[in-house]
Formats: C-alpha cells, structure tokens, sequence
C-alpha cells in the first residue's frame, strides 16, 4: 500500500485517497470544433509509461483537497506532491512533464507553432 502525503492532512493510507488520472492534460477549448475522432482520442487516450508519471489525487476521506502526485510506476515510489496550478520541482518531475505529449490541446499547437531551428 502506498503511504501519500497530503498537503493538508500528512501522510496516509492510499485507501483514503482516489486517483483522478493524469495531470497536466490539454483540455478542449470553448470554442473549439472538435471532430468526432479527435474528442473520443481525448477522452479515452491515456498515457501509460514505465517510469515517472504525473497524477492528480484527491483526500476523498480526508481534506477533499485535490492535488498532484509524481510516481514512479515501476517502483511506486512517489517522487513529490505539488499544489494543482503549479508544476513539478524535482528534476524527475520536470524531465516527465516535458515528455508529456498531451500538455497542449491542438487548437493551441496551432496558435504557437515550435520554434524551428533554421541552419
């Protein structure tokens, strides 16, 4: 059993708390036209990696704060617990956060294209 510290409440049994999936999604905009294939890819599309992943919790049983967690899923070790808003400190964390594909929505890749380097 995982042992997690709340930000609110300290450490605690996993059994209070419920996993909310994967922080730090894109999610569609307002305005956004979505094709069908394009909304269900959103949906149901998760990542699943072996090594550091980013997650959102909740204290169901305690505060019923929400808050996101950095674990790693071969070990379950859980690198850090940061506020939601905010973005991992640890390097794990950062290097993660950077590999994650679905950070920004289309609609925004679309407004800000990658910087290309020209030779």
């Amino acid at each position: 059993m995982l042992k997690i510290k709340c930000p609110i409440c300290g450490n605690r049994d996993e059994t209070e708390f419920s996993c909310g999936g994967e922080a730090h999604i894109a999610r569609p905009l307002v305005d956004n036209k979505l094709t069908d294939k394009a909304f269900s890819e959103y949906l149901f599309m998760r990542d699943n990696p072996k090594g550091i992943f980013l997650e959102r919790w909740c204290h169901t049983s305690g505060c019923r704060r929400w808050f996101n967690l950095a674990r790693d899923t071969i070990s379950h070790e859980i690198i850090e617990v940061y506020p939601i808003g905010q973005m991992p400190k640890t390097a794990k964390g950062k290097k993660s956060y950077q590999a994650n594909w679905r950070r920004r929505s289309k609609a925004e890749a679309a407004s800000k294209p990658a910087k290309r380097i020209v030779k």
